[in-house]
């Protein structure tokens, strides 16, 4: 298999303005522990909608390569490259890869988290006019580093599938693993219906939730909340009062046990804590950027509510993510997440698609036309 010395991939240079394609250098040799890989498969998340539009932002993070969901076949490795359980990883292999850690700051070597890395590598936080230029989804080829966390794939996986788990999936089951779980009969309130929403609409109805209820738009997603396990469904045509009336309905008056912000819409942290029953949780996961969100601390404290932040997630929920999908495949009509594959010149359309809300998880194949 012959190693590229570039790569085409699809740079975003404006926010809002379309993808450019472009080549990029690749490194001419493996470090220790790196890997080339040609990328099969790139789904996108939402971030990559907010990354595209503008609405999050970083100083001097363009241009750059979107895309932090992704799988390929390694064509060239670096001595000693192996994956997160110690394998060997071969030109050949399937890879997925997680997030990359320095290992020497206070996250890495004190927290001992790889979430709290202060600077931790993953999918918007590399230029693509610095080296190593390419190491994102919207690429043929990616660079993956050293630090990357690798994890050889097992076959039985499909592509989109595995591609998802590098961040939607994961996001999901390391917010749940948060929340401490799902305690067996428990009520459950879902925030959002995007791919997040409708994962954790899946988590909760496997882990043997009472009831669950996905709260959303527009009705597709909630339709498909339905086939993923919610007992009710909630559009956001109503007021905040006519969804607290039927959730308080749909669980007994309690309310929901746990709830989870899929969402990060305005609002959506005081509903939640209104919603949550006594001695609830509340894990925020689809905030972003540093909007206030006014949350009475009152009613937290006079519930006594657990309130806990949850960030994407490591290697580990990587791991699980994958062997969840295996084990609910039969249980769960995964490929109904995802669109149509196109390819790097179809990207820029399926971002602006997915902004409309016309996807749930748009998928790029880079060597399509």
């Amino acid at each position: 298999m012959s190693v590229p010395t570039s790569t085409r991939a699809a740079v975003l240079r404006a926010h809002g303005e379309p993808l450019v394609l472009e080549e990029l250098p690749l490194p001419q040799e493996c470090e220790p522990g790196a890997a080339i890989v040609k990328v099969d498969c790139a789904t996108l998340c939402a971030t990559d909608v907010h990354l595209w539009s503008g609405g999050m932002s970083f100083p001097g993070m363009l241009p750059m390569v979107l895309g932090h969901e992704m799988v390929g076949t390694v064509v060239a490795a670096g001595p000693g490259t192996a994956d997160a359980l110690g394998r060997a990883v071969r030109v050949g292999d399937r890879i997925g890869w997680s997030e990359s850690t320095c290992g020497h700051c206070h996250g890495c070597t004190v927290t001992r988290n790889p979430v709290a890395c202060s600077d931790r590598g993953y999918g918007f936080l590399q230029r693509s006019d610095r080296w190593p230029h390419s190491t994102a989804g919207l690429a043929e080829y990616d660079y993956v580093t050293p630090n990357a966390q690798k994890f050889i794939l097992p076959d039985d996986v499909k592509d989109t599938w595995a591609a998802s788990a590098g961040c939607a999936v994961k996001t999901v089951l390391h917010a749940f693993d948060r929340a401490g779980g799902v305690r067996p009969g428990a009520n459950v309130l879902v925030q959002g219906a995007g791919a997040l929403g409708i994962v954790a609409t899946a988590v909760a109805r496997a882990s043997g939730a009472g009831t669950v209820v996905t709260v959303g738009a527009p009705d597709a997603r909630l339709e498909l909340a339905k086939r993923f396990g919610a007992d009710l469904v909630i559009g956001l045509d109503g007021d905040a009062e006519s969804r607290r009336a039927a959730v308080l309905e749909a669980t007994g008056g309690r309310g929901a046990d746990l709830v989870l912000d899929l969402a990060g819409a305005p609002g959506v942290g005081a509903e939640a804590v209104d919603l949550a029953a006594w001695g609830g949780t509340f894990v925020i996961v689809g905030s972003t950027g540093p909007r206030p969100d006014p949350i009475p601390l009152g009613t937290v404290m006079g519930k006594e509510l657990n309130v806990l932040g949850s960030l994407n997630g490591d290697i580990g929920d990587y791991r699980d993510s994958i062997e969840f999908l295996r084990a609910f495949r039969s249980r769960f009509a995964w490929d109904e997440l995802f669109s149509e594959p196109v390819g790097l010149g179809g990207a820029s359309e399926a971002l602006a698609s997915m902004s409309r809300l016309e996807q749930v998880k748009a998928v790029v194949h880079p060597w399509l036309p």
